[in-house]
């Protein structure tokens, strides 16, 4: 039986121009050396919520069930706001309390909240 390559995603407002996204792949790797990681976009307009909401919302049912999906935009950063982990039936998905995930909310049964 072969073992299933986990994925996670990645939607950012970091751009290219610097090490940001790097960095973060790197300490995600450093932790699972097997994740595969994909990038949705990391070009979102700085800070735009509601561009991030929407691209979430349009790509992340195309992925296979059990995939991480981390989205890191927010007017915020820095501050005490706190990150959520939303479960759903088929995925999982990391972003900070800012309304990034309402669109999957409004959209998935029974989605489980942390």
């Amino acid at each position: 039986m072969s073992k299933i390559q986990p994925i996670i995603t990645l939607i950012t407002d970091f751009g290219l121009q610097d090490g940001y996204v790097g960095v973060m792949k790197g300490v995600i790797t450093k932790i699972n050396p097997s994740v595969k990681i994909i990038d949705i976009s990391n070009n979102i307009k700085s800070q735009d919520i509601f561009q991030a909401a929407y691209v979430l919302y349009s790509s992340y049912a195309y992925f296979p069930k059990g995939t991480i999906h981390v989205v890191v935009v927010d007017p915020g950063v820095g501050s005490k706001r706190k990150a959520l982990c939303l479960k759903t039936k088929d995925y999982l998905f990391l972003a900070p309390d800012n309304g990034v995930l309402s669109f999957i909310v409004a959209k998935e049964e029974s989605p489980s909240i942390r």
